[in-house]
Order: C-alpha cells, then sequence, then structure tokens
C-alpha cells in the first residue's frame, strides 16, 4: 500500500505542501485555524512524518537532551519523566543524561556529551553560566530551576515563596521552636531563597529562628542524610516543635528519623518539605509539601526551547511561575 504524502494531506486540508510542512515543523505564523485543519488532514489520511528525513534535510535531529543531577531524588525522576512526556506530545525524541558531579555537568552544557542532540534542558545542581565560562550558550539550552542568569534561559519556580508558606503555615498553627532541614553549602550555612523564605515568615511573626535548630546532613537530597540530620538534632537535647525540610527527600528522612526515636508526627513535631513529589502522599502520616508547578515549568521550558529552535527568541530570558503548599496530616494544628 502507498504510504500518504504531504501532498496528500495538502489536498484534504486544501492547502499547499508547503503550509503542511510549516505545520509539520511547528513553525510560527500559520493561522490556527489553518493549522487545525492541517492536524485533522494529517490524522484522516494517516500520514507520518519521516524524521529521519526531516532531520537530514534540517540540519536536525529532532532530539533534545534532557539533562539531570541524579534519578533517586523523587524530584529530579518525576521532572525528567515529564519533560520527556512533553517533549513527545511536541513530536521531539529525548536523551535522558545523568549529571551528577559538576564536569558531568559541564560537558553536557558546553555539548561534549549531548552532541547529538538539537538542544538541551537541564535541571542543575550547579552553575551553568560557570559551565559556560560566562559565554552565551552555542545552541539553544533551557535551565529549568535555579537562579536566573541572564545569560541563558531559565525558568524559576517560587523558591522563597513556597519556603515561605510552608514554615508560615507552621506558624500559623501555632509552632514556635521551627528546625531547619537543609542541604549543606560550603559556607557552612544556610543560603538561597528557601532560606530566606524560612527566615521571613519567622520576621513576619516577630521571630527569630534559631541557628541552633538548623541542620543539614551529609548529602543535600538523599532521605538517608535528612534521617542523618534529624538523628543529629535529636541527640543535642533542643527543644523544638515543627520542621521545615528544604526538599521532600530529606523532609521524609526526618520523618523516618522522629519516628524511630519516640517522637509522634504532628502531635508533637509538625512536618514539611519542598517539591510535592508523589512520595510524599505515601509517608506516614503524609508529607505536607510545596508544589512548585513542576507541570507548569516544564511546559515553559519545552516553550522556551522552541521557541529558541525556531529562531524566535535570544538566549537569557527568564520566566517565573509560583508555588503553592499542599497541607497534609505531617503538619495538623496540635491538640489543645
Amino acid at each position: 500500500m502507498r504510504r500518504p504524502t504531504l501532498d496528500d494531506v495538502a489536498a484534504v486540508a486544501g492547502v499547499s505542501a508547503k503550509t503542511v510542512s510549516n505545520v509539520l515543523l511547528e513553525r510560527p505564523h500559520v493561522a490556527a485555524a489553518t493549522r487545525a485543519r492541517v492536524l485533522a488532514a494529517v490524522e484522516q489520511v494517516g500520514y507520518r512524518v519521516n524524521r529521519a528525513g526531516r532531520g537530514l534535510a534540517s540540519g536536525r535531529s529532532g532530539r533534545i537532551a534532557v539533562v539531570v543531577p541524579n534519578l533517586h531524588q523523587p524530584y529530579f525522576a518525576e521532572t525528567a519523566e515529564r519533560l520527556i512526556l512533553e517533549l513527545a506530545d511536541r513530536g521531539l525524541t529525548s536523551t535522558l543524561r545523568i549529571a551528577p558531579d559538576r564536569q558531568t555537568e559541564r560537558d553536557a552544557v558546553r555539548g561534549r556529551t549531548t552532541a547529538d542532540a538539537d538542544g538541551v534542558i537541564i535541571c542543575p545542581h550547579f552553575s551553568v553560566p560557570d559551565a559556560l565560562d560566562g559565554a552565551p550558550p552555542a545552541r539553544p539550552l533551557v535551565q529549568l530551576g535555579g537562579g536566573a542568569s541572564g545569560l541563558v534561559d531559565t525558568v524559576v519556580m517560587g523558591e522563597r515563596e513556597g519556603a515561605e508558606a510552608a514554615t508560615r503555615h507552621l506558624l500559623d498553627t501555632g509552632r514556635r521552636r521551627l528546625a531547619l532541614v537543609w542541604n549543606a553549602s560550603p559556607a557552612g550555612a544556610p543560603t538561597g531563597e528557601r532560606y530566606e523564605g524560612f527566615v521571613a515568615a519567622h520576621h513576619a511573626h516577630g521571630l527569630e529562628p534559631d541557628p541552633a535548630l538548623m541542620v543539614a546532613g551529609s548529602d543535600w537530597d538523599r532521605r538517608a542524610s535528612g534521617y542523618e540530620a534529624m538523628t543529629g538534632l535529636l541527640r543535642t537535647g533542643l527543644p523544638f516543635d515543627g520542621v521545615v525540610g528544604v526538599n521532600d527527600a530529606v523532609a521524609v528522612g526526618a520523618l523516618r528519623a522522629l519516628r524511630w526515636h519516640g517522637v509522634r508526627v504532628p502531635e508533637d513535631v509538625a512536618v514539611t518539605g519542598f517539591d510535592d513529589t508523589d512520595e510524599a502522599g505515601f509517608t506516614v502520616p503524609p508529607l505536607t509539601s510545596v508544589s512548585p508547578e513542576t507541570a507548569e515549568m516544564v511546559s515553559i521550558a519545552v516553550d522556551m526551547l522552541l521557541e529558541r529552535l525556531g529562531g524566535l527568541a535570544t538566549a537569557g530570558r527568564t520566566r517565573r511561575t509560583g508555588a503553592h503548599l499542599v497541607p497534609r496530616a505531617s503538619s495538623a494544628a496540635p491538640a489543645d
């Protein structure tokens, strides 16, 4: 049986073959009604894009590199899956790269390990601008998460507002001695927007957070690190009645440490996390967490990448998403 062609689609849609090609390549300046008519015709005649041929003709592979630091952290695993599925919905294939250290991330950003891809979407652990030596990227690159630099396209999540909402939530329920389980930094003290949100919520209640209750484990994104940090805090004997975890992974570890040591959650200590991963709804008790609007972030990141691939924008843009608290049983107000 003869395979349907662009001309067949064009005849059914009542447009030129060039217009069909523009629609399939997701080029701009095609009227919405025309685009819908062409896509309906594609389905009607059963036309399938020859991606190998398109790549040869356009000089593109139709492949995007998705780069994350690891897959053991639920946030990165879920975000990578969302990116791969979103790219597939846009007619693009994906190459997944794990960049657990600074050099591997640098190699991915600079194209040494992602040379087969038309562009890169990265959830960084280190500094993307540093990896580029302060020069604009040579090809479309979008950073999902992290701070804006003005050098690369970046989707910035609502880290400060999310951490402030979680902290404020605990303070509003009457908790007053809040521990912060955070990711250790070279400076040896908490930094970043999530820390700033934690402090801002205290100040709004006329309080100062206690530095002695700010603890970190040996790693920044593992459950074991949260367990380690919380166990160390419990051994100090310092009183506290709430815990703000810098992410869900360390919050889950902290939950286990509290339970292991006979501390009731939320009766004795309330706990919150950040990222609202699937795991948060299945802990005991279910974990209150901050949703960074991951689905929206992924959609925006793919939009920005396609705009760059289409030559519609220059690098260095910043788009921001919000964050909202998802209350669950782990932070319920204490009984009178």
